[in-house]
């Protein structure tokens, strides 16, 4: 279900009318201005940097020169008008603090509709309907089968389930999609060492996951590569074979794609990624041959004397750029016109977005600008999500050499040190399935560390830090969650009937009446208005930095306050109240970003 209209914006709603309803008098009556002179868009609320500010603030600034008075004078002229009606209407009060006009909120109007939307919503509260209904793909991952998913897949993977979540529960009807690049002369390089060197060995009698028995003659190739001068040739003299068609390397490429690609969904499996349809370079790389001579034939591209064609962008400062060689094949930007127009006419979608490192944004502007050139509308809203390197503190990885961080050996290397983190803290009698648990923790902190920074920036994932129970981590949320579900499992075991929907205590405003209760309330009002920002902005930073301060103002406030030795019965239930809500929004969060909610750890 689509959420109605949430209580914080409701209130901001309010308020900003009421502001610029006196804004507007206070124009005509002590200006001379008339009320349309008053700019509406320039009202903008914001959140104070600080508790002690109030609960919203509203700059003046951008009415200096409509009024040509100094913002302070301007606030305080209206703050008095704005508090006559505002107690009219039992909104709240206002009071200026320079430019600003800060608003300290009547919590009556938000404490109750608060939790009720929380309850209401379960595991839907948060959703928007900024983007209702609009078509999108997501492509990411996009592996090659010559090697297993590495740390840098890991990071794409990460950020593209992530995107394609929060952009559904913004309410976008999102279709997850991934390339894979199963033909060229890398893919050759690893059949050509397998079949120099394999002597028919299968990752079963080798005992090896089968992504990894492939990647292994990758690593193979390239010491025989260093050895022998002639294995550059064989191995494109293979790939030439296979685009012949010859039976003999078809069937050696259908058997080594076979064991790369099942290895590969098996990661994305325990990872939690999925997608929606898949796309193979070995039935896309000839695709965009036509549409390139099309666009020939058009004027839009020009053929050099060498008979290759090429398209001049000079105009828009990216260099000319050649679309098929001299010989009639296309380049890795043929094929990337020919399926972005497949996928058009597969599912007719209103935007695309492309999850592909920063190495790759000359490559996104040109193929943007082709397309559009080519006389296709939707090529508009195509978008390159770009994100920069991530390595481990030892340094860059380099496949060919084997030094890659493999992504099936850090989760295991994770999962082992979950283990003894769990076992540390002598907690492994509460758990009932150790490596199950120890499994969802190493997930946690993986795909946490690798969302909380921003996708443009390069980042060093340490392993250790990421495992902390402790601070800005994944265990951490994972931790809080638990925590709570720990305080209501005594309450139920001592006989309190948890709060729900149809039973929320009555008079919760006078109840919760603490600081810290009053900043969760509006921290969990927040979290819709979250949603949509991570959504326009299609960064999940934005929901790990939400929910890591939601939960560290949670464990401040247990700290702090007494649920279960609350004063009266009725606080006890009020205060469960809000930790069943806090325990929900962080569940949601959580959701968005791949990370598993625990009970118990």
């Amino acid at each position: 279900m689509q959420q109605a209209m949430q209580p914080m914006q409701r209130i901001k709603g309010q308020w900003r009318d009421l502001v610029l309803g006196q804004l507007k008098e206070l124009a005509r009556e002590e200006y001379n201005l008339e009320p349309e002179e008053i700019d509406a868009s320039q009202l903008v609320i914001s959140t104070p940097p600080e508790e002690k500010l109030g609960d919203l603030a509203l700059p003046l600034f951008p009415y200096a020169r409509t009024f040509r008075n100094a913002p302070p004078k301007i606030a305080e002229q209206l703050c008095r008008r704005v508090n006559a009606a505002a107690a009219e209407q039992e909104l709240g009060t206002a009071e200026t603090a320079g430019g600003y006009l800060n608003v300290r909120l009547n919590r009556r109007l938000l404490t109750e509709p608060a939790l009720a939307a929380v309850f209401e919503g379960g595991e839907e509260y948060g959703q928007a309907d900024t983007l209702s209904g609009v078509r999108t793909v997501v492509e990411f991952s996009c592996p090659n089968t010559n090697k297993p998913l590495h740390l840098g897949h890991l990071r794409n993977d990460a950020l593209g389930e992530s995107v394609s979540r929060i952009l559904k529960f913004a309410g976008a009807n999102v279709r997850k999609v991934n390339l894979i690049n199963d033909r060229g002369v890398h893919i050759c390089k690893s059949m050509l060492a397998y079949r120099t060197f394999g002597d028919g060995a299968t990752p079963e009698s080798e005992g090896k996951k089968s992504d990894h028995f492939v990647g292994d003659y990758y690593v193979r190739y390239s010491r025989w590569e260093a050895e022998d001068s002639d294995a550059e040739q064989q191995a494109k003299a293979m790939l030439q074979r296979w685009e012949q068609g010859d039976p003999e390397t078809v069937d050696l490429w259908l058997q080594m794609n076979r064991w790369a690609i099942e290895g590969i969904e098996e990661t994305y499996k325990r990872t939690g990624v999925s997608f929606d349809a898949i796309y193979f370079e070995s039935q896309t790389y000839k695709a965009g041959r036509e549409e390139v001579l099309k666009g020939l034939e058009r004027g839009v591209f020009y053929q050099a004397e060498d008979g290759s064609v090429w398209v001049d962008l000079t105009d828009i400062d990216l260099d000319q750029k050649v679309l098929l060689r001299s010989d009639g094949t296309s380049l890795y930007l043929t094929q990337d016109i020919g399926t972005a127009i497949q996928r058009h006419h597969d599912w007719p979608f209103e935007r695309m977005i492309y999850v592909v490192a920063s190495e790759q944004n000359y490559h996104f502007k040109v193929l943007f600008s082709v397309l559009e050139r080519l006389g296709f509308e939707w090529a508009r809203n195509l978008y390159h999500l770009s994100y920069g390197m991530v390595n481990l503190p030892e340094g860059k990885m380099k496949s060919r050499e084997g030094t890659v961080v493999d992504a099936d050996l850090l989760l295991d290397n994770l999962n082992e040190m979950a283990v003894s983190e769990i076992t540390s803290k002598a907690r492994e009698d509460e758990i009932s399935d150790l490596r199950g648990t120890a499994e969802k923790i190493a997930l946690g902190a993986l795909h946490y560390f690798l969302l909380q920074t921003s996708p443009n920036k390069d980042m060093v994932f340490d392993p250790a830090a990421s495992l902390s129970f402790t601070g800005n981590t994944g265990p951490y949320l994972q931790y809080t969650c638990a925590r709570i579900s720990s305080i209501l499992r005594k309450a139920e075991a001592s006989g309190i009937e948890l709060p729900s929907a149809e039973s929320l205590p009555g008079d919760l405003a006078e109840q919760l009446a603490h600081p810290e209760e009053w900043k969760l309330l509006k921290q969990l009002a927040a979290f819709p208005e979250m949603v949509a920002q991570a959504a326009e902005a299609l960064n999940p930073t934005v929901v790990t930095t939400y929910v890591y301060e939601l939960a560290k103002t949670f464990s401040g406030y247990y700290h702090e306050v007494p649920v279960l030795r609350a004063e009266s019965p009725e606080q006890v239930r009020a205060r469960l109240a809000l930790a069943l809500a806090v325990r929900q929004v962080i569940a949601n969060a959580l959701r968005l970003i791949d990370v598993p909610f625990l009970e118990r750890m």
